[in-house]
């Protein structure tokens, strides 16, 4: 579990001075995102005392090139050498770094991974489909409501979407997956196809029937669905989609973590706000706090597989993660080190549907 996340404001760390304590380093880059974290262990706990995040947009133009573009490239390669500085600086940190979607599919790919390590230092693996919704479902599975009969996490990137199928385990204040599935779409694949910037009613139906096409095609793989019908199970999205919709639904000026992270939204709260997103023009959503001009070409995109997700698997609430993979790393890390105390198990409560008093 990690400790105060005070560090994780955006290209931000608690200082340059190099610090010894600082031992692991997640770095996750992903087809729209660049994204570091940086922790030490306190001891049940690890405590992040670094962190960043670009927006690199690394699967521009993939979907029809298949290739990786020159100016992607070197958008995540300028990024990529803040992230090697922190690390360096926070004392040569053991260090995983990953990459998804866009690399998976890119015909230079593996070239550019090459080239990232002659230019950055980092040496990248490729993980698959699997190892991103275990990772992501790990870095997150602490916000699942311990009295649900089961939960459904999903992680909306900009490449592929993951789902996750949480069941409880026995005796415990815990979930394991039960199931996963990854799909082939994501905010900036999606916006590519359909078009981003002004996003009708027509079209954003036609887009969530299309995802929820596929979402369906998983069909309950880990039995279960009929905890959602009976509203004893809930949702948990860690995204920039979910967060931005939540950090708009606060009516947040400038985006809060301490808010957002482990907010419970109604889903009619959620609806709400994602139609007020589809409303606006690009340039109402470019001045929006929350979304800003990074954002603001994708949001909808990302509001269409929530939409089509939360159609597909009916829930009266969603869990609202701002982690995810990099924890899951950083879980990881920590694990195999031996360097945090153990926790004491906890008994788990009798089962009670999350929305019940």
């Amino acid at each position: 579990r990690l400790g105060d996340p005070g560090a994780q404001e955006t290209g931000t760390g608690r200082g340059g001075a190099k610090t010894p304590g600082a031992r692991f380093a997640a770095l996750d880059l992903g087809t729209n995102n660049c994204r570091l974290l940086v922790a030490k262990p306190d001891g049940e706990n690890l405590r992040i005392v670094d962190a960043f995040s670009r927006i690199v947009r690394l699967g521009e133009g993939l979907s029809a090139s298949g290739v990786l573009s020159d100016a992607a490239m070197a958008r995540t390669i300028d990024a990529l050498k803040v992230c090697a500085g922190k690390i360096s600086r926070r004392g040569g940190a053991q260090a995983r770094c990953v990459t998804t979607q866009a690399c998976r599919m890119a015909g230079n790919g593996e070239a550019f991974l090459e080239r990232i390590r002659d230019e950055t230092g980092l040496e990248f693996e490729i993980i698959s489909t699997e190892e991103e919704a275990r990772l992501a479902a790990a870095g997150c599975a602490d916000l699942i409501d311990e009295c649900a009969e089961a939960a459904l996490i999903f992680d909306i990137g900009g490449g592929s979407t993951e789902i996750s199928w949480m069941r409880p385990v026995a005796h415990a204040k815990s979930f394991d997956c039960a199931a996963w599935a990854s799909m082939p779409f994501g905010v900036v694949n999606l916006a590519e196809k359909w078009g981003g910037r002004e996003i009708d009613l027509e079209c954003y139906e036609a887009i969530v029937d299309s995802v929820r096409s596929e979402i369906a095609a998983c069909g309950d793989p880990a039995g279960l669905k009929a905890h959602f019908n009976d509203g004893k199970a809930h949702v948990l999205g860690t995204s920039g989609t979910v967060t931005s919709i939540a950090g708009v639904s606060l009516g947040l000026i400038k985006y809060r973590r301490d808010h957002v992270d482990g907010l419970w939204m109604e889903v009619s709260e959620a609806r709400r706000t994602i139609e007020k997103l589809r409303a606006m023009s690009f340039d109402e959503r470019v001045r929006e706090p929350c979304i800003g001009a990074d954002r603001a070409d994708l949001v909808v995109c990302g509001c269409a597989i929530l939409e089509a997700l939360i159609r597909e698997w009916p829930t009266t609430r969603i869990r609202v993660a701002d982690r995810g993979l990099r924890e899951g790393i950083l879980a990881d890390l920590a694990s195999q080190s031996g360097k945090l105390k153990r926790r004491r198990r906890r008994r788990r409560k009798k089962a009670k549907p999350p929305g019940s008093a």
